[in-house]
Parts: structure tokens; C-alpha cells; sequence
């Protein structure tokens, strides 16, 4: 089949490498986010999606929105029989959906109707799912709402990060992708309409999401720091300034903390939470780079009794 395929950040780039492999289907163009500011100077980068195609000589296309009718009539003069898409980052209006024939199949990084939305890894974690996956549907208008054409399982495993699941969906869910195309193009593969049951949604994890509630039972302070990480990142507040949490883990022997409250030793340092303390091993302090949190702790002098989140 002819493809136009739609995708932005670094996660779609597997999908986008496996398609171009496929023997079966060509990738015509491609649709990206327009080029962003980026970097302390905030110089116009392209998308990751857009520096491959270009590697690739594949014609990138970045309407600032997909309903402008300079994209539409070049989208239409290409005529794609299947726009394959992951993580393109904006809403395709019923003019666009309706351009290729065999229309437009996302790859979800969930098992629909779980986990609707823009952070279905982020908050698979954060729920504390044992297992997740991908799905590929018939992109509708409503919000990952259409017919799935395949779905694949992956574990999550008790130290995953939002960053290590996604990057293993990003592969396995490739893989998905393209078979779905083959199924679509041989007439094998059926759309089957999602169950009523079963939907959870998924909205953008924001800034203010990602603080740390130290209340929290220590499992569930443990999966926001995996669910946030890399991004937007588990933070917490140190003497008035944020202190970003990069890696932690429970200590189901320990209950001797209040919420919050810091213990420090040569190599270890504590929090309390709302059950079993907190071991933090990597932090962020604001304005400098990762460290361990000993040599933190050992940077500050923590005072006995002192607390984080206030």
C-alpha cells in the first residue's frame, strides 16, 4: 500500500524505521509536528520523525494544523491508500480522516479501551498494571475510541520506568503496526468495535501531577516516580526549591518515619511516607545535574527532623 505516515517524537521512529523496511508498502511522506524550539538558545529543532524521513529522502510534511487546505490538497494529490500514525500529536478533523482510503490506524501504547489518552504508559505505572501493551485502531473522532484491528502484551516489570515500558512498546508495538498493514492490504484483518467496558482514561501528565504526596502509601510514591520519569519528572520541594526524584525505591522494613521526614546515613538517605519509608537513590536538585542522593544529603546537611514537600 501507499502510506503517509504520521508521527512526531522519538517513540514513533521504530514504527517509521519498520515501515520503510516493509517490503509491501510504501511510505510516500510524511506528517510531523511543526519544528519546535528547543535547547538553551531555543533554536528551531525538527522532529525527530522529520530528521528520519529526511535521512530516509521521504517528503516530510509539518502543517502547523492538519485541516489547512494547503496540507489537504497535497495530502489528496498523493493519495494514500492507509495513513499509519503514532504519537503525531494533534487532532485529525473529520476533512483529513476522510482522505486516504482505508483511513488512518493508530498504534496505542495500551490495551484499549484501557487507558485512553495522551499518557497511557505514564499512568499504566502509576496504577500500579502488572500488565499493559499496544493496540492498532481506525483513528475516529472520538478520543481512541474506534475499532482495534491487533493488540500485543507486555509485562510491566516492578522497576519499569515510563521511559523503559515506552521504549519497549515503541519496538514490539513496530512490529504490530506493520503486520496490521499486511492484514489490511490482504483483506485479512477486521476492525473489532471496542467493549463498552473497561475504559480508563489517560490525559497528560502535567507539572503539578508529578509532585509527591508523602501521605501516599510508599508503593504508590514509588510508581509516580517511575510513572513521571523521564518525563515531566517526580519532584518534591527541599527548603523551598524543587528537588526532582529521579529514582527511588520501598523499604517495606521500615515504618519509623513521619511523611516526608529525612533520614540520612553514610550511603543511604530515607523519607517517610504514609506506610513504609522511601529510599532515594538518584535526585535532582534545582538548577544541577543528576546525583546520587547520599552525596546530596551529604551536600546539604540534612537537619534531624527535617522534611521534605514543605
Amino acid at each position: 500500500m501507499k502510506l503517509v505516515f504520521a508521527g512526531t517524537p522519538e517513540v514513533a521512529v521504530p514504527a517509521l524505521d519498520a515501515l520503510i523496511a516493509s517490503d509491501r508498502h510504501e511510505v510516500a511522506a510524511v506528517v510531523t509536528r511543526p519544528d519546535a524550539p528547543a535547547g538553551r538558545g531555543r533554536r528551531l529543532v525538527a522532529s525527530p520523525v522529520a530528521e528520519r524521513a529526511e535521512e530516509a529522502g521521504i517528503e516530510v510534511l509539518k502543517p502547523a494544523r492538519p485541516r489547512e487546505e494547503g496540507f489537504l490538497a497535497r495530502l489528496r494529490e498523493i493519495a494514500p491508500d492507509c495513513c499509519p500514525v503514532v504519537a503525531y500529536g494533534a487532532l485529525l478533523p473529520k476533512e483529513t480522516l476522510a482522505v486516504p482510503a482505508r483511513g488512518w490506524v493508530n498504534l496505542h501504547f495500551s490495551l484499549l479501551p484501557a487507558w485512553r489518552g495522551a499518557a497511557p504508559v505514564q499512568h499504566s505505572i502509576m496504577a500500579g498494571d502488572e500488565v499493559t501493551g499496544a493496540s492498532t485502531f481506525l483513528i475516529e473522532e472520538g478520543l481512541d475510541s474506534g475499532p482495534v484491528y491487533g493488540v500485543l502484551t507486555e509485562e510491566v516489570r516492578p522497576t519499569d520506568t515510563s521511559g523503559d515500558l515506552l521504549t519497549r512498546l515503541a519496538f514490539a508495538g513496530a512490529g504490530l503496526l506493520v503486520a496490521t498493514m499486511d492484514g489490511i492490504e490482504d483483506g485479512t484483518l477486521h476492525a473489532v468495535p471496542q467493549p463498552a467496558d473497561g475504559i480508563t482514561l489517560a490525559p497528560k501528565i502535567t507539572v503539578e501531577n508529578a509532585q509527591v504526596d508523602w501521605s501516599a502509601p510508599a508503593l504508590r510514591v514509588d510508581r509516580v516516580v517511575r510513572g513521571c520519569t523521564p518525563a515531566p519528572g517526580a519532584w518534591t520541594l527541599f527548603r523551598g526549591e524543587r528537588l526532582k526524584l529521579i529514582q527511588a525505591a520501598p523499604v517495606l522494613d521500615r515504618a519509623d518515619l513521619a511523611p516526608g521526614e529525612l533520614s540520612a546515613a553514610k550511603n543511604n538517605v530515607y523519607v517517610g511516607t504514609g506506610s513504609h519509608a522511601v529510599e532515594l537513590l538518584w535526585v535532582q536538585p534545582q538548577g544541577k545535574k543528576p546525583m546520587r542522593a547520599a552525596d546530596w544529603a551529604r551536600g546539604v546537611r540534612i537537619v534531624h527532623g527535617e522534611l521534605l514537600g514543605s
